[in-house]
């Protein structure tokens, strides 16, 4: 990795973070030397942190294809479900882990079937049933 200064950069893991997940990270058993994992790992936060796209990845990370091989590699291994298991297994067991979970209706969009059709008279314009009106309540 590049030594900015010993300052870690927006979007990337802390010395922390690293040092809690560097062991497990597999490593290479043969073939020619690979890049440093805290750079390509680096990368793989930093895509998935700002959300852009793997072509537009710094180059500070080395190639995007090499980032996002190994990332392909990893997810398909089970690289990160494992780590995430092996890292948050003692912070469960010690209760340091609320597993509350609370959803604001806000932010839950309905499928698009479910929504207005987008046509004049509402979602009631295309509906092809026939509505029989129930038994006369004045005829009793």
């Amino acid at each position: 990795m590049v030594d900015h200064g010993g300052v870690v950069r927006r979007h990337e893991l802390t010395y922390q973070e690293w040092e809690l997940l560097a062991p497990l990270i597999p490593r290479a058993a043969t073939g020619r030397p690979r890049v440093s994992d805290r750079q390509v790992i680096n990368g793989m936060v930093y895509k998935i942190r700002t959300g852009i796209s793997w072509r537009d990845l710094p180059e500070r990370y080395d190639p995007w294809q090499t980032v996002y091989a190994r990332f392909r590699r990893y997810a398909l291994d089970g690289v990160f479900t494992r780590a995430l298991q092996q890292i948050r297994a003692p912070a469960d067991a010690a209760g340091d882990i609320d597993w509350l979970v609370q959803i604001d209706s806000t932010i839950v969009r309905a499928h698009q079937h479910v929504a207005a059709t987008g046509q004049k008279g509402g979602p009631t314009a295309r509906t092809n049933r026939t509505i029989t009106p129930s038994a006369d309540p004045e005829a009793d």
